[in-house]
């Protein structure tokens, strides 16, 4: 059982809390037993931790184990997992403008892998993927789906090229409409929207309809538009 705060590999531990640590390892951590068996699944998992001794893995204490933990209800089982982000090929892609709360981003990866979404987007500024909220939200999705960082006018070019459409979102938009082929939904940060460099290069700017209130929440009209145009 390792017990003390000093031991190397839980300073490293430790570190993999900071986006700075994990970039530079190329690790992260999951926590809780369903997160733990997603990223078994996917071979990711690099050393599982836990203080129980009938689970196979690296055996702590108590203590180190409450000092890694990040959320007010303790995990007794956590994993230390590689980054494993596999290329896939979608004809729906979700993309994220400075999109920036991490329960928002999570959430909205879960409905891409349910939707048929499987390749995501980010913009430099989104939440990190492997930030723990992002995970916990994501319910795992994170494994099911390709992630990639990147400046969005750069990588919208190289979409229309491959024929996809691009889908924005704004208020003064058309109404909730069917859509053909293949395309990329682009969704925005939750106080300023969409750049207007990118709603630019729109082909289509998509309102959902509401009564009561002037806008829904990012990941639920992301939600409700990745549902209309979803590919499983």
């Amino acid at each position: 059982m390792i017990t003390s705060t000093q031991n190397k590999s839980y300073k490293l531990w430790q570190k993999l809390k900071l986006k700075k640590h994990r970039d530079a390892h190329g690790l992260f951590l999951v926590y809780g037993p369903h997160l733990v068996e997603k990223a078994q699944e996917k071979e990711a998992i690099v050393d599982i931790l836990t203080t129980r001794a009938e689970i196979q893995g690296t055996l702590i204490s108590q203590e180190l184990m409450d000092g890694l933990n990040q959320t007010e209800t303790g995990f007794d089982v956590m994993a230390v997992c590689r980054k494993t982000n596999p290329p896939l090929t979608s004809t729906r892609v979700l993309m994220l403008d400075d999109v920036q709360d991490p329960d928002n981003v999570g959430a909205l990866v879960r409905s891409a892998a349910a939707f048929g979404f499987r390749h995501v987007i980010f913009s430099l500024q989104t939440a990190d993927l492997y930030n723990e909220k992002v995970i916990r939200a994501s319910k795992g999705a994170i494994f099911d789906v390709h992630v990639e960082r990147r400046l969005l006018d750069e990588a919208i070019q190289s979409f229309k090229q491959q024929g996809y459409a691009m889908v924005c979102t704004d208020t003064k938009g058309q109404t909730l409409t069917t859509l053909e082929g293949p395309l990329v939904l682009v969704l925005g940060n939750e106080g300023h929207g969409i750049q207007p460099a990118i709603m630019a290069l729109a082909d289509h700017i998509i309102h959902i309809p509401v009564s009561h209130v002037d806008s829904l929440n990012v990941a639920v009209a992301g939600g409700i538009l990745m549902h209309q145009w979803r590919c499983v």
